[in-house]
């Protein structure tokens, strides 16, 4: 993305707490509650696949068979580094919530205010509703970061591929998979903002994603 689309993006996100969602999974086109898979996954540059509990953070661990593959250079930045990690602890938490088939799981909530957590929480209660879980392989990679007002918060954005992450169902195990075509491919635009109070985190407050991003399909 150039710096001109996310200077863009940037006054698009500050502008609006509206939650702009474009949904796409790894198959044909469809909405988020008929694409088992779509619009969930987890990020983090130079962290283990499963997450896990740091002091004084939630779990953010996944299924055994959800391979999370982050393909990110960790920024030179401090403050860059920190929003990157955090909205990849904000993604995986999406998994976290759907394994535990809990809409108001705590995990989310850590890393997330405002649209992006409502968006989080609508996630998980569609997942609930069709009785699935997550499966496969998830990848994530060009990540970029941008300070946003004057220095105080960070524009996080970064690819996705998800031809290879499907849904399961819960009481079959039915893995529902789809093929890849151009809507396994999604752009992720978050704003984050630094920690306040006694919270460590950086925190998502808006998302937009990108479907059929042909930027992101090398």
């Amino acid at each position: 993305m150039s710096r001109r689309a996310l200077t863009t993006a940037a006054v698009a996100l500050t502008a609006t707490t509206a939650l702009l969602l474009t949904a796409c999974g790894g198959g044909d086109d469809k909405s988020s509650d008929d694409i088992k898979g779509a619009d969930t996954g987890s990020t983090s540059p130079s962290a283990s696949a499963s997450g896990g509990t740091q002091a004084g953070r939630p779990d953010v661990s996944v299924p055994k068979d959800l391979d999370l593959v982050f393909d990110f250079d960790t920024p030179s930045d401090a403050k860059h580094a920190a929003a990157l990690a955090d909205a990849a602890n904000y993604i995986r938490a999406l998994d976290h919530g759907i394994d535990k088939q809990d809409p108001e799981d705590p995990a989310y909530q850590f890393y997330s205010d405002g649209s992006a957590s409502q968006y989080a929480k609508s996630q998980i209660q569609a997942w609930v509703k069709g009785g699935w879980t997550v499966t496969g392989t998830d990848k994530y990679y060009d990540a970029e970061t941008n300070s946003v007002g004057k220095g105080k918060r960070v524009l996080v954005s970064f690819c996705r591929n998800q031809a290879e992450f499907f849904g399961k169902e819960i009481k079959t195990g039915k893995v529902l998979r789809t093929k890849e075509s151009l809507s396994s491919y999604q752009k992720f635009t978050m704003m984050m903002f630094p920690p306040s109070g006694s919270s460590p985190a950086w925190k998502a407050q808006v998302i937009e994603v990108k479907g059929k991003a042909k930027e992101c399909q090398a």
